[in-house]
């Protein structure tokens, strides 16, 4: 269900693209990915103060898709016990990207 859920986010995102990074789903906006799926996992492209917040909830993360202690800074991966959030998230994503492009 949380991958219906992350599509469905996605694609309620106007103008962006279904990609793939690093070998998972993931959305575009400007060719620049914003937020991806793994692990039952959304995980969302957030500016340094959204990252700081949304790191103090319980199990969030930085994305480390290698799995070898090289998280991506400006990633937060955020578990589907979150999905409510998903969401919000999302929306900050979108908003982040659109300003790291334009």
């Amino acid at each position: 269900m949380s991958k219906e859920v992350f599509h469905q986010i996605g694609e309620s995102i106007p103008n962006s693209s279904r990609s793939k990074l690093f070998g998972k789903d993931c959305y575009k906006l400007n060719g620049k990915a914003f937020i991806c799926f793994f692990e039952e996992c959304m995980v969302f492209k957030l500016n340094e103060q959204d990252v700081q917040n949304t790191l103090k909830l319980d199990k969030a993360i930085l994305f480390d898709p290698s799995k070898k202690g090289r998280p991506m800074k400006a990633w937060v991966q955020l578990p589907n016990e979150y999905i409510g959030q998903w969401i919000t998230l999302a929306k900050a994503a979108t908003k982040n990207i659109i300003e790291l492009t334009t």
